[in-house]
């Protein structure tokens, strides 16, 4: 099984497109995870580059805004839809809201359903606080609704509402690490999505586990026969990563440590090489 890395253009937007493809295909990736623009140009430039630098498109979607759920609905198919439009590898979008009623939120995820069979584009519901999914717990009653759901786990979100490592909440995390077929490579704690940084050692344990999950997820995909895993190192900036006080520098790099993040794979995985454990 291959494993592809995904750069997050998420923090980079000050770049430009043109040059940030440029610059993740110098530092190895694989490939962007990226907010595809609705101006058909902006589109079909990044469509172009990437094609001309050999690299793959994960176009993502964060989710709705609106408190209104008919607005929401209407948005997100709209948001949706345009993520469809230029055939990327797959859309990664955030669905529902913590708020809304089960019900409700099943009509998001037959709106992404239906539009997946109509485009052809496989869509993955991303793990995340405030949406749908934001418990591990919760998601359990949406598996069994939707037998056929793929998700991006990014399991640093259930960290942070949960106040936990999710030690108590095992059962729950393996049947999402069953469906998994994409990782957001983030490491959450019981107070926040993001720590401040991976290499340092007061986060040891924290990183430890949060590779756990990413082994047992590249090892289900691998016996299941896939052909090809993801990874997107999705440490983020402000407010996600912390900024000093009265300087308001970022307490790290934000690309040093996600392109820390995605050495530290290749090598672990070795290409596709599962880690024993």
């Amino acid at each position: 099984m291959e494993i592809e890395f995904f750069c997050p253009y998420w923090g980079s937007e000050h770049l430009g497109y043109v040059p940030f493809l440029h610059k993740i295909k110098e530092a190895g990736y694989d490939g962007a995870e990226i907010i595809l623009p609705y101006d058909s140009v902006a589109k079909d430039l990044i469509k172009k580059t990437a094609e001309a630098l050999q690299l793959k498109i994960i176009a993502l979607w964060g989710g709705v805004i609106e408190g209104d759920f008919l607005q929401s609905i209407k948005t997100y198919e709209a948001h949706l839809r345009n993520a469809c439009s230029s055939k990327p590898l797959f859309v990664n979008i955030q669905t529902g809201k913590d708020h809304y009623s089960f019900d409700q939120n099943v009509q998001f995820i037959n709106v992404a359903n239906q539009i997946g069979e109509e485009t052809g584009v496989k869509i993955l519901h991303e793990t995340h606080r405030g949406k749908f999914s934001f418990t591990a717990n919760g998601m359990s009653a949406y598996f069994e609704k939707f037998p056929r759901m793929r998700i991006t786990a990014d399991f640093s979100h259930w960290c942070c509402v949960s106040e936990s490592l999710l030690e108590d909440q095992q059962e729950h995390v393996d049947i999402a690490i069953s469906r998994s077929d994409h990782i957001h490579a983030r490491v959450g704690f019981s107070e926040g999505p993001q720590i401040p940084d991976p290499r340092t050692p007061e986060w040891s344990t924290t990183v430890d586990t949060h590779l756990l999950w990413w082994d047992k997820i590249i090892d289900f995909r691998k016996k299941a026969g896939a052909v090809l895993m993801t990874i997107t190192p999705e440490f983020g900036p402000f407010p996600y990563m912390t900024k000093m006080p009265y300087t308001q520098l970022p307490i790290t790099s934000q690309w040093e440590v996600n392109l820390y993040m995605k050495d530290l794979l290749k090598e672990r995985y070795d290409r596709g090489s599962v880690v024993d454990h």
